[in-house]
């Protein structure tokens, strides 16, 4: 079980977050009291600039239903270059892929993204479709985990996933809430495709999947997700979220890493879930990370912002391109989001 590739897409829309302030600053001047607290909000999320599946004169939107149609319309595109990217990284054709995992949590259509790549792209008409919404940002290492158990069974094939998350497009236009006022600081758009190689398929050489785990926490559901009215996706960011990183996370990894005869002294490579600045503080302080142990996660937030599911699979990307450890590494590769929950992969590199 192999991580043989995972490549990005990106919209072509760039803006610096300076051009976004002012954008908010025409849209809600004259309904914040303080317009400064906006500003001081999207300078703590750290965040340089974001890519957008619209250009900014687009915004706002109608509707719900514009948006969602918008958010199918760039899914496809953003989905289909990363696909391509990912499969020509790994080597592998459309024949190989035995399984597709689709992940989002910004729009939803029926047929799903995946299936509508088969007609678009020329994918194999028999592989398994598994979309799955709801998971958020932990969805992207929750899919390479599924992926993963999938060619576990199927060794002779690979598991595609593939996340898009157009963060953009869920923006609430009306709501000035302090977690909608963060989201339009931290949160962004963008693509990311991963191919998982069965044991007994030739592909590009990558990081093996060595075990899993997932964890929920009950009674944690406030803590993070959507509430969802005729005007869309509503964002739920409870000011909880770095306590509950902090009270489980070190934990979870440390008997996660106990069952396989590790500690987290042994981890030579950290591949987290961005989330944002206290996010990231939080995971430090959980894990007892220093020195740089995620640079590549800070260096990606600043980039893209947060693309929820997507931003994971953007450090992976990352850490395969440019930081890649030294064969035998053991890796972590960790995310956390609705449920509230974490995904934990053990990576031998």
């Amino acid at each position: 079980m192999q991580i043989s590739s995972a490549a990005s897409a990106l919209p072509k829309h760039y803006y610096s977050q300076s051009t976004l302030i002012d954008a908010f600053r025409r849209h809600w001047g004259g309904r914040l009291d303080r317009f400064s607290v906006l500003e001081k909000l999207h300078a703590a999320a750290q965040v340089d600039g974001r890519y957008l599946a619209l250009p900014l004169d687009a915004y706002p939107l109608k509707n719900w239903g514009e948006a969602n149609d918008a958010w199918i319309a760039a899914a496809l595109e953003l989905g289909e270059q990363a696909v391509c990217r990912a499969m020509q990284q790994a080597g592998v054709s459309p024949k190989d892929i035995g399984a597709a995992f689709f992940v989002s949590i910004t729009g939803v259509c029926s047929p799903s993204i995946e299936a509508r790549l088969i007609n678009r792209m020329g994918l194999n008409p028999r592989m398994k479709r598994i979309p799955i919404f709801g998971l958020g940002c932990v969805a992207g290492a929750a899919g390479v985990a599924r992926a993963a158990d999938y060619v576990k069974a199927y060794p002779k094939e690979a598991s595609l996933l593939l996340s898009v998350e157009l963060c953009s497009l869920t923006v609430q236009q009306d709501d000035l809430s302090p977690a909608n006022l963060i989201s339009t600081g931290l949160f962004g758009d963008g693509a990311a495709a991963v191919i998982v190689a069965g044991s007994e398929l030739e592909s590009s050489p990558g990081p093996i999947v060595v075990a899993t785990r997932s964890t929920f926490y009950p009674e944690t559901e406030y803590v993070m997700g959507w509430d969802i009215s005729d005007k869309g996706f509503k964002i739920v960011l409870s000011r909880d979220v770095p306590a509950v990183v902090v009270n489980n996370l070190g934990r979870d990894a440390d008997e996660f890493l106990a069952d396989h005869g590790l500690r987290r002294e042994d981890i030579g490579s950290w591949v987290i879930h961005t989330g944002g600045p206290k996010v990231l503080e939080a995971t430090s302080a959980a894990l007892g990370l220093t020195n740089g142990c995620l640079d590549a996660s800070w260096d990606c937030l600043r980039r893209t912002g947060n693309l929820s599911s997507a931003s994971v699979l953007f450090v992976l990307e990352e850490v395969m391109r440019n930081r890649r450890p030294e064969p035998g590494t053991w890796g972590i590769m960790a995310a956390m989001g609705p449920g509230f929950c974490s995904e934990l992969l053990l990576l031998k590199w």
